[in-house]
């Protein structure tokens, strides 16, 4: 019969341990130091590989993969959604995808974005849009390239838009964007 190991191995296992004070002295007393120790803090690298499912908005992605801009609409009511929604929110009925690629857009709102998360960190500034879809009740929330968003005006209210959609899609909402009409 094999022997088995009496403890475990010890690696260095890639931590690094900060601040782990800890009292030396025998006095009961010397304890209550712990009260007033800061956390302790682990670095270590943390790596997992996550499976992500867009579930009933797929549709959308895969048709911005393909360069098209899908919505939604309830059939019975003809409301009608500009970012995947697979019920409507009044009836809770199923809504049915239309394309909305080719329909006249324009800009609702925008705001000049200064700061970002760590994706786009290095982007800013960047415009960020509201788009108004002719026959569409809801509003698209996207990019706006080919403005310069150091000389914002309120002259891009209105302005007519069309959707650019990513070479190589990561299939993220940002595989679209859009641009003025006349680029």
């Amino acid at each position: 019969m094999a022997k088995l190991p009496s403890r475990r191995p010890e690696t260095l296992g890639g931590y690094i341990v900060h601040g782990l004070p800890f009292p030396v002295e025998t006095d009961p007393d010397a304890l209550a130091f712990l009260k007033r120790m800061a956390p302790l803090q682990i670095e270590q690298d943390y790596k997992i590989t996550y499976l992500h499912s867009y579930g009933q908005d797929s549709p959308w992605f895969a048709a911005v993969t393909n360069k098209k801009l899908l919505a939604n609409t309830d059939p019975e009511s003809g409301y009608t959604y500009a970012t995947p929604r697979g019920h409507d929110m009044y009836s809770g009925q199923e809504t049915d995808w239309i394309d909305i690629t080719d329909r006249t857009a324009r800009v609702h709102a925008f705001t000049v974005c200064h700061f970002g998360s760590e994706e786009f960190l290095p982007e800013t500034p960047f415009v960020l849009v509201l788009i108004q879809y002719e026959g569409v009740n809801t509003l698209f929330l996207a990019r706006m390239m080919g403005v310069d968003p150091m000389e914002a005006t309120l002259d891009w209210i209105g302005m007519e838009v069309q959707p650019k959609f990513m070479r190589n899609a990561k299939l993220k909402p940002t595989d679209v964007y859009f641009v003025p009409a006349d680029s």
